[in-house]
């Protein structure tokens, strides 16, 4: 057998060798840590039962869970002009629901106003919170839901009202997210919100 011969039968044994190597095994994803987000519509100014506000009550309320939690904050702020005195407000939050009217808005995370689409991507809870107005969120909440799929997340309705509850706030939740994990619900008296008990009664809806 000649050398070249010889170099050829070793190169053809080192391919096998290398063919039968076995692989570096891939890594598998690593699991997306739990995130959250307060997803919120709230009306400052003049309210039933607490008078003119600086702040809303829904918006006290998702700053308590966002504080307690660590989410991030998500306002729905209404491009239209709510700042009525109440009983007009409740006249042209009756006109919106009859005719199905979804008011547009602008999006302001953790205070910085959203320039385009917000990317919702990296979140799996969603606590949604707004007042309840004639039974249910305002409607340009249901402009959010309409535009934003969080059928993937987990979901905790919650809701500030002078004597109406949840009304149906996390039905429409559903209807508008029938794949969603739901959690438990809450809600709050308006004029509680700024109270110790009210405070209390956030922490131990989180607790849960």
């Amino acid at each position: 057998m000649n050398m070249k011969s010889l170099l050829l039968i070793l190169m053809a044994m080192l391919s096998l060798c290398s063919c039968g190597a076995k692989q570096p095994e891939k890594q598998s994803a690593k699991p997306v840590a739990d995130k959250s987000i307060v997803i919120y519509f709230s009306h400052a100014g003049d309210n039933y039962s607490v008078g003119i506000i600086e702040e809303g009550n829904t918006k006290l309320v998702a700053d308590m869970i966002s504080s307690q939690t660590g989410a991030d904050r998500l306002e729905i702020v209404c491009n239209k002009n709510y700042d009525l005195p109440y009983g007009e407000l409740i006249e042209v939050a009756k006109k919106e629901q009859n005719e199905g009217e979804l008011p547009a808005y602008t999006l302001m995370l953790n205070g910085e106003k959203v320039e385009g689409k917000a990317d919702l991507s990296t979140y799996t809870t969603a606590y949604i919170g707004g007042p309840v107005w004639w039974g249910t969120y305002p409607q340009v909440m249901f402009t959010f839901f309409k535009d934003y799929d969080l059928n993937d997340k987990t979901i905790l309705p919650f809701t500030t009202h002078e004597g109406s509850g949840l009304g149906s706030c996390a039905n429409d939740l559903k209807k508008a997210y029938p794949k969603a994990t739901f959690g438990k619900s809450f809600s709050i008296y308006g004029h509680e919100v700024r109270t110790e008990e009210g405070k209390k009664s956030v922490e131990k809806w989180l607790n849960k």
